[in-house]
């Protein structure tokens, strides 16, 4: 059992190296001038257990999102009080995350483009799993149901939006800008889901 535990933190300790290194080059340059070599260099992984764990820089890219959206692991059910916090609960942490990104100067918006079309599409894909478990056994007004693909592309995208908004208008904090967020999105969400 001691050898299994020694092997998943070593595994995770490589995926963490991976995300780590790709994170502090998309903040030296813009992604796609990226290559995968100089990932490994950064993260002082062999070329092999990349592929190991990853099929390509999108594949680490995407999992590095999910990881910082922490959508798909279990919450505690008492610490968000509605639907709406439930499926929001990414929003303030990644937001936090990108403020310690730009308290250190390394964060240029107009090179982010590539970056967040992946946010989106991942946080999309997850959102509409998550919001199909939430209108499960919900009774919903027929006017207020919104279809959960359109639901889940509006959150997203408004998201992405919110965020370049941010980048291009540094004034605000973290908290500012996730309730500026919330705020876009809280109506639709709570009447499509009947809260």
């Amino acid at each position: 059992m001691a050898h299994r535990a020694d092997i998943d933190r070593r595994t995770q300790r490589t995926r963490d190296a991976l995300h780590a290194a790709l994170g502090s080059l998309v903040h030296e340059k813009p992604y796609d001038d990226v290559v995968v070599q100089e990932i490994l260099g950064r993260a002082c992984v062999a070329r092999s257990t990349f592929y190991t764990h990853y099929r390509d820089k999108a594949d680490l890219l995407e999992q590095s999102i999910l990881d910082l959206l922490r959508i798909g692991r279990p919450s505690p059910p008492s610490r968000w009080s509605t639907a709406s916090d439930r499926l929001l609960r990414f929003s303030l942490p990644f937001l936090e995350h990108v403020e310690r990104w730009r308290a250190q100067g390394l964060t240029d918006p107009r090179d982010a483009g590539t970056v967040h079309d992946h946010l989106r599409r991942v946080l999309e894909r997850e959102l509409v799993v998550e919001l199909r478990a939430e209108r499960r056994g919900r009774t919903v007004a027929g006017d207020a149901q919104f279809p959960l693909d359109l639901l889940a592309r509006h959150l997203a995208a408004t998201f992405v939006l919110t965020l370049e908004w941010w980048l291009a208008h540094p004034a605000l904090h973290a908290r500012d800008v996730d309730a500026r967020f919330r705020a876009l999105v809280d109506p639709p969400l709570r009447a499509s889901l009947g809260t």
